[in-house]
């Protein structure tokens, strides 16, 4: 065998050839081939990052035997002695999550640990991991609700949609159905419900308050015969009781409460 190159057999008896590399005494598998010179061209390869800092992280070419994923984490072994199985690479401040050439995530050292063992995967614009079997939307974990668009529910300060280092990313509206309102700079939160078209349920004081209308305006317009599956604010922070008092004495607009469904 060709070095750093292993033959096995599938259960079928179909031959294919592992390619594996040693740094300083780490064992790193490189993946699985075909062939023998398959394998071993990846070993070569895999050899030459981790000897010449000409190989980047910003000149990987899909010409390369090695894939993407298993470049970076190369590359961040090389310069940085440390080896991560997802393509991660250490900067002094943060890190980033390579998921492709052209897309590169930045997260804050806290967020190391879990980015390390889970991978991020994406369908169209929609980047999520795997959790227990489910996808947790990478927005959602750290606090971009669903509903939320950018531009007006949150933004990125730096304006790069990629950068989650919690510094960078502004939350402005965090509840379904509200909206902050500045004006003659009193602030308050203005409710809205959809019902074919948009209904003010009513401002309120607080952001808190204007969750809970909502809730209650969804509540009610279920109970006038609305068939729909309204959307619910989970509120943090305050207890059940709090919760019920803040529901019992908040109002809603008459013409929302007085809506009935036409059917």
């Amino acid at each position: 065998m060709l070095p750093g190159v292993y033959k096995e057999t599938k259960k079928d008896n179909t031959p294919y050839f592992r390619a594996s590399i040693t740094h300083n005494h780490k064992h790193i598998s490189l993946g699985s081939y075909d062939t023998e010179i398959q394998a071993s061209a990846t070993y070569s390869f895999a050899e030459e990052i981790l000897k010449n800092r000409e190989h980047s992280l910003y000149n990987y070419s899909f010409d390369y035997p090695i894939k993407f994923d298993k470049y970076i984490s190369l590359i961040n072994l090389r310069d940085n002695n440390i080896y991560f199985s997802n393509p991660i690479y250490l900067r002094k401040r943060y890190f980033s999550y390579f998921l492709s050439p052209f897309e590169e995530f930045k997260f804050d050292t806290d967020d190391l640990f879990y980015f390390s063992q889970h991978k991020i995967m994406a369908r169209g614009n929609h980047y999520f991991v795997s959790e227990y079997g489910m996808q947790t939307s990478l927005r959602e974990r750290f606090g971009i609700k669903s509903f939320a668009v950018e531009g007006r529910d949150y933004r990125f300060v730096n304006q790069d949609s990629l950068d989650y280092r919690r510094e960078n990313i502004i939350i402005i509206n965090q509840y379904h159905g509200v909206m902050k309102e500045v004006k003659k700079n009193k602030v308050q939160y203005k409710t809205t419900i959809h019902i074919r078209s948009n209904y003010v349920v009513g401002r309120y004081s607080t952001e808190t308050e204007a969750a809970i209308a909502y809730n209650k305006a969804a509540d009610t317009l279920t109970k006038n015969g609305y068939d729909r599956n309204f959307f619910q604010n989970y509120i943090e922070d305050i207890s059940n009781k709090e919760y019920a008092e803040i529901y019992s004495n908040v109002k809603i607009s008459d013409r929302v409460r007085n809506l009935n469904s036409p059917d």
